[in-house]
């Protein structure tokens, strides 16, 4: 049960960081230019992206009862929105 705690105080730590990651990106100064579509998607997906895979995970740990292994899920989710929402729109 220890561990299932420490791995869901892991995803909500991981989570903070891409979130402030995502602001990052959010408040990076404009350009005077037209956001492209790719950029667009790119914030969205950094900014909502880590809430939705943390969601997600709680939602599989519901409905199976593997509270670890959703965890891990979770956590390689946060972390991948975040880099793909990085990789979408640098800043």
């Amino acid at each position: 049960m220890l561990t299932v705690v420490l791995a869901w105080l892991a995803v909500l730590a991981v989570l903070v960081g891409a979130v402030l990651f995502g602001q990052g990106a959010r408040t990076a100064p404009r350009r005077r230019r037209r956001r492209s579509s790719r950029r667009r998607i790119g914030l969205f997906v950094s900014l909502s992206g880590p809430w939705l895979a943390v969601l997600a995970g709680v939602g599989a740990g519901l409905l199976t009862g593997a509270w670890l292994v959703a965890a891990t899920v979770a956590g390689a989710g946060v972390v991948l929105t975040a880099v793909a929402g990085f990789l979408l729109a640098p800043h």
